[in-house]
């Protein structure tokens, strides 16, 4: 089911945004190839496994890679030969960084007018901040998510990354978007995208709330309106419920734990919203008092929303998990076995791709040259003077 099939994208990107980004169309059925710098490549791939971590694995299956040096004129030569011969090119970077190189928006646009050009950012082309450095925890940090999920002064940072994927979502929502214009009107277009904005609209209700009460959003006021709590049971397990704002699933919490008294304590959402902090308080008594097992069965008689908090060894064998097929292997050449999640999006019911592994720098280079007519003598000559 490849949506995207016949779409080309150039990815110049490197860390997360825009590898993300482009992943999320090669997913799709778009052949994406991954532009790199010859010797070490995207910063992601480090120098664990040959070029090849855990971190460049995640965000680069699906792709093809070209080694080359796009800084030197007869490797921008090549680069706007594949723009020529492509559909969208993602770079993520501090604003002018790659027109300084000659491959900016403005520079690529005559090359193929078709082209959707995808530049995203850290906070935007321009402004007082547009030229600091971006990274996933300074966009939590100024976009009052992080306020939303701290309490006290561990200066830990738990949890993956939140700031770089849900921009490189937001990127690749532009990018379709363009290429469905294109196919109106036939123009390219720039699309931008930086990180402040995207974590600014992902706490699209906290901040509605601000504006329309003008006073501060207490941090566990969402817990509180959903009835969500996070429990501890006896054996050291934990659970994740969220009763919500309707009464039958309040009432079958409150049989599921014997606790049918507060039905009548709690009749009301608003009552409920008051009491979060006592809720919580004797919630986390009452599930230390058996094992989460037990409490399973229980809720699931009660038909109360809830799920066990998984750990990431716990995944492969929960019983959803495993239905729907979640996880995939691919072998490469080199490296053995790579293991990732399929993607989420099924299309009538199928989401059949031919999934590629992540590739080695420049495992690509002579195949994608080749497809876009490059002889064997000029690739010959590019790589004695190292441009590839």
């Amino acid at each position: 089911m490849k949506a995207l099939q016949g779409i080309r994208v150039l990815d110049l990107g490197t860390f997360i945004t825009g590898p993300f980004a482009a992943l999320l169309l090669a997913e799709m059925g778009a052949d994406v190839i991954k532009v790199e710098w010859p010797g070490k490549g995207d910063k992601f791939r480090a120098d664990e496994r040959g070029l090849y971590s855990p971190q460049f694995q995640a965000h680069n299956r699906d792709k093809r890679s070209i080694a080359l040096d796009y800084s030197r004129p007869d490797g921008r030569d090549v680069l706007r030969e594949l723009v020529r011969n492509s559909d969208a090119l993602i770079a993520n970077s501090r604003p002018g960084v790659m027109e300084k190189l000659g491959v900016g928006y403005g520079q690529l646009r005559s090359v193929n007018p078709r082209l959707i050009y995808c530049a995203i950012t850290g906070f935007g082309a321009d402004g007082p901040y547009a030229y600091r450095p971006a990274f996933d925890n300074v966009g939590q940090a100024l976009s009052g998510w992080m306020s939303r999920h701290r309490r006290g002064d561990d200066p830990r940072v738990a949890g993956p990354a939140i700031a770089d994927p849900v921009t490189s979502y937001y990127a690749a929502i532009g990018v379709l978007s363009a290429l469905v214009e294109r196919n109106r009107t036939g123009k390219g277009r720039l699309v931008e995208v930086n990180m402040l904005e995207a974590m600014v609209g992902l706490a699209i209700e906290p901040i509605t709330s601000f504006f329309s009460l003008r006073e501060p959003i207490p941090v566990f006021e969402r817990a509180a309106t959903s009835q969500a709590y996070n429990l501890t049971c006896k054996d050291g397990k934990r659970i994740g419920l969220h009763a919500s704002m309707l009464d039958k699933f309040w009432q079958g919490l409150c049989r599921a734990i014997e606790r049918e008294d507060w039905i009548g304590k709690y009749p009301t959402r608003a009552d409920r919203i008051k009491g979060y902090e006592n809720l919580a308080a004797e919630l986390s008594k009452i599930f230390r008092t058996r094992d989460r097992d037990v409490w399973i069965a229980r809720l699931e008689q009660a038909v109360v929303p809830f799920g066990p908090e998984n750990e990431l060894q716990d995944l492969e064998s929960d019983p959803q998990i495993k239905h729907l097929d979640v996880f995939y292997e691919v072998e490469h050449p080199r490296h053995g076995k790579v293991k990732a999640p399929r993607r989420p999006v099924r299309l009538d019911g199928s989401r059949d791709i031919d999934v590629r592994p992540p590739p080695d720098l420049g495992e690509h280079t002579v195949e994608v040259l080749n497809e876009i007519g490059f002889a064997a003598d000029r690739i010959a000559q590019l790589r004695s003077s190292r441009v590839i």
